[in-house]
């Protein structure tokens, strides 16, 4: 069984930064894909951050892109989102995802989600 565990959320002022994480279990991590989504309220889910199997290829939306950084750690089947300078708009549900395709989730589309860790920035 597949499980994403996300951690890392919580409360931070304009300006701050929050580092969040996704531990990975039941499949083979190191050869997927894993990706960030949100979905702030009232909105749809939006693709954040992506990398590839190795991390080696990063890709970002346009409104994170020079804030967020997105890693992986293969060895601890961990995924990161470091987020800085966070915004009020920045907040949201975190969703973190895998699928054996990067592609997938650059198109917002995944095979395994996570539960979603909230991430408030007040202004």
């Amino acid at each position: 069984q597949v499980q994403l565990v996300e951690s890392g959320g919580g409360l931070v002022e304009a300006g701050g930064s929050l580092r969040l994480s996704c531990a990975a279990s039941g499949l083979t991590f190191s050869m997927h894909g894993t990706g960030w989504f949100r979905q702030a309220p009232g909105k749809e889910r939006e693709f954040v951050a992506a990398a590839t199997w190795t991390g080696a290829m990063r890709y970002y939306s346009d409104s994170v892109k020079g804030r967020f950084t997105i890693s992986r750690d293969n060895n601890k089947n961990t995924v990161y989102l470091q987020m800085n300078s966070l915004k009020p708009e920045d907040t949201a549900v975190y969703y973190c995802a895998v699928d054996k395709e990067t592609v997938n989730l650059r198109n917002g589309r995944a095979t395994y989600w996570g539960q979603g860790t909230h991430v408030t920035v007040s202004s």
